[in-house]
């Protein structure tokens, strides 16, 4: 027995053929527009929060550096100094772990220029059209953008004293790498045990680890040698105390650990709506191509992100505690808790995988994910606050 099969000849053009993929009523773009307005609302508040209390505090110093003038020595040496002015002698003291918190700056501001170069170019070109191109030319991007990387970490870990800079630019250059590498990895094992399609062939793993060792790693020195030598000196406004000062004690919800697990609720509203389009993107196999949007929510979550972290560092100092560096790192990067948390809701709710293979492949990735992303925003609230 044998069967025919006719072929009908299709009238669509190769330029269209990506149009019945694209999805109009996926990204409905009034749902879109109307979280960028909200977002943007929430910009306003907090612009206008963070200038409120800096108009106030500058307020405050003027009228006193005023009244000051006019008293004499012993008058002004039992002045009412409090806040945050107590600690101006600590405030510029090296934060713990000196080396780590350099490397997760670096690789941070890294991450972000990667994120703005790949999506100013998947607005120019259409990335979507050939397979992998979007994860190719974020492959290629991050590796030319190492000697970001470098510069920032280097010259912050020089500004605090550090000595071992060799072993700062090791651990900056392949921090992330090694994360995405061996989450890679491990999830491509599980991948080879099943006989999966996503398993990634060994050529693949090798040629990746050659571009950390022979293209990131020179590019991540070159960076560091410039920033140690450019901007590596500490140029601080006034002498850093010999001998720190006590931190006294405060009030519940003036402590680091409360400050920072309520600082990443901001940013994470300010996105969570373009999170479930980007989700269902990924995993529901979507084409995503309104990076327009994209770029929005991510000029949205930079102002937000900084708003949130200058109030929260001038609560920490107003509360006499000098220890600012990390906490506002960490209030930032907190975000990547609540996507994760959020990414938990959509597997349960919004997905209908199953089994060890898909359960690990796809908490694997949104953890990558959700670092990356936490790293990034907590080196945008940094440099700001600084």
């Amino acid at each position: 027995m044998s069967y025919s099969v006719k072929w009908k000849k299709s009238d669509v053009k190769f330029e269209d053929r990506f149009d019945k993929y694209l999805d109009p009523s996926f990204f409905q773009h009034r749902i879109h527009w109307f979280s960028i307005f909200n977002s943007f609302m929430m910009v306003i508040f907090l612009v206008g929060l963070v200038s409120m209390i800096l108009m106030r505090t500058l307020r405050k110093d003027y009228a006193r550096y005023s009244k000051e003038e006019e008293m004499d020595d012993m008058d002004r040496d039992l002045g009412d100094e409090y806040g945050w002015k107590q600690v101006h002698g600590d405030v510029f003291r090296p934060s713990s772990h000196p080396l780590i918190f350099s490397s997760l700056i670096g690789s941070g501001c890294q991450i972000f220029a990667v994120s703005l170069i790949v999506i100013i170019v998947a607005m120019i070109e259409d990335l979507y059209t050939e397979r992998g191109s979007m994860l190719s030319t974020a492959i290629f991007v991050y590796a030319a953008t190492s000697p970001v990387n470098g510069y920032f970490g280097g010259s912050l870990y020089a500004r605090q004293g550090g000595r071992r800079w060799i072993k700062q630019m090791f651990i900056g250059a392949f921090l992330i790498p090694a994360m995405v590498c061996g989450t890679a990895f491990f999830i491509n094992f599980i991948a080879i045990y099943y006989h999966a399609s996503r398993a990634i062939p060994f050529g693949t793993m090798v040629a990746v680890c050659c571009i950390c060792f022979f293209v990131i790693l020179p590019l991540n020195l070159v960076g560091t040698i410039l920033g140690r030598n450019l901007s590596g000196q500490p140029n601080f406004p006034c002498r850093v105390n010999a001998v720190p000062r006590p931190i006294p004690e405060k009030k519940w919800f003036m402590e680091p650990a409360v400050i920072v697990c309520l600082g990443g609720i901001l940013p994470f509203g300010s996105i969570f709506i373009e999170m479930y389009f980007i989700f269902t993107s990924f995993w529901a196999y979507k084409i995503y191509y309104v990076y327009g949007f994209m770029m929005l929510v991510l000029v949205i979550l930079c102002i937000v992100t900084v708003c949130v972290t200058i109030v929260c560092t001038y609560f920490l100092l107003n509360a006499e505690d000098y220890r600012w560096q990390w906490t506002s790192f960490l209030s930032a990067a907190s975000t990547a808790i609540y996507v994760y948390m959020y990414s938990f809701y959509y597997y349960f709710f919004k997905t209908k995988m199953y089994g060890l293979f898909q359960t690990s492949f796809y908490f694997g990735y949104m953890a990558v994910f959700s670092t990356a992303l936490g790293i990034m925003c907590g080196a945008i609230g940094y440099f700001f606050t600084k």
